[in-house]
């Protein structure tokens, strides 16, 4: 057990995946706060039964990951801090390689490791998962919901933005960059996760999610010298919006405009033979339509003056 980290797990009606998480923390940490965003499911009490320290968010505010990590957050002694959500578990090596890396690297903030999809065979929307955990090693952007932070460098930029839906993470590690803290992903097993996604109903939601937190991303960092998320959500509109609607008007006004409608089967291609990943090229294109309503959805409540509420897959 480390002494000088505490974790802190964030769930919504996780149920067995929750419990599985709480015991996978026993023994490599100093101490579990579980943070609940409204549970129905019996979370709240069997994580107080695991020996967690539990927190209920208010119910008069609207729910996000992030207000969430924050009220975790604040409860943190150590000088370091493992977020994890309740769908995961944290592996057993992780713990100490993180801490060696923050040691030798003083001015790293965050570091990361290999999340894993536990199922990646129950769906093709799970080996997606997978596939998108499996980021480069080095040098990074960003991390996701797992990782291991140094609490001074969060205390320095406030933590997360509570009123983000989607994209707290790497918001949280651009705000880190600018402030001069580096962001590292290990070559070494986090977490393993398990997205459950079954149905192309819950990957087209949290593709949406996706796309929603690239325009707020960059409307909040867009202009020079980030561009964060500007291209993301450029690819998004282009092909999920722009394109589409071409196709449709223009076609009915000139018919071979009609046949722009080859550019999509034309870029799974040349993904499919870059990659040598079929479904991953496949879903890459279509997952451009949700996305790009996720990015209108965004714009439509910002010209309305109202936030987004969660946008949920599970």
């Amino acid at each position: 057990m480390s002494a000088e980290v505490e974790a802190v797990v964030i769930g919504r009606n996780e149920g067995a995946r929750l419990i599985a998480c709480l015991a996978s923390l026993e023994g490599q940490v100093a101490r579990i706060i579980y943070v609940d965003s409204g549970s129905t499911d019996g979370s709240v009490e069997a994580a107080r039964a695991a020996g967690a320290e539990v927190v209920t968010l208010d119910m008069a505010r609207a729910f996000t990951a992030a207000r969430a990590r924050n009220a975790g957050l604040a409860l943190v002694r150590a000088p370091f801090v493992q977020f994890i959500d309740g769908d995961c578990q944290l592996s057993s090596g992780w713990i100490p390689e993180g801490l060696a890396h923050l040691a030798e690297h003083p001015q790293t903030a965050v570091v990361c490791g290999r999340r894993r999809e536990i199922h990646p065979e129950a769906s093709v929307y799970n080996r997606l998962c997978d596939i998108e955990w499996d980021t480069p090693v080095g040098p990074a952007l960003s991390c996701g919901g797992d990782a291991l932070m140094r609490r001074a460098a969060l205390d320095e930029v406030d933590g997360f933005d509570p009123a983000l839906i989607a994209g707290e993470e790497p918001d949280l590690c651009l705000r880190l960059r600018i402030a001069g803290w580096a962001i590292w992903r290990l070559d070494a097993e986090m977490t393993l996760h398990d997205a459950q996604i079954l149905h192309l109903g819950q990957w087209w939601r949290r593709a949406r999610r996706a796309g929603h937190a690239y325009a707020e991303g960059a409307a909040r960092f867009g202009r020079l010298p980030h561009r964060h998320w500007v291209r993301e959500t450029r690819r998004a509109l282009i092909w999920g919006a722009v394109l589409p609607l071409v196709i449709v008007i223009g076609g009915a006004l000139w018919w071979p405009l009609a046949l722009l409608a080859l550019a999509y089967p034309a870029q799974v291609m040349r993904l499919g033979l870059r990659s040598g990943n079929w479904p991953w090229a496949v879903f890459s294109v279509l997952g451009k339509f949700p996305e790009a309503g996720g990015a209108l959805r965004y714009w439509l409540a910002r010209l309305r003056g109202r936030r987004g509420g969660l946008i949920e897959y599970k």
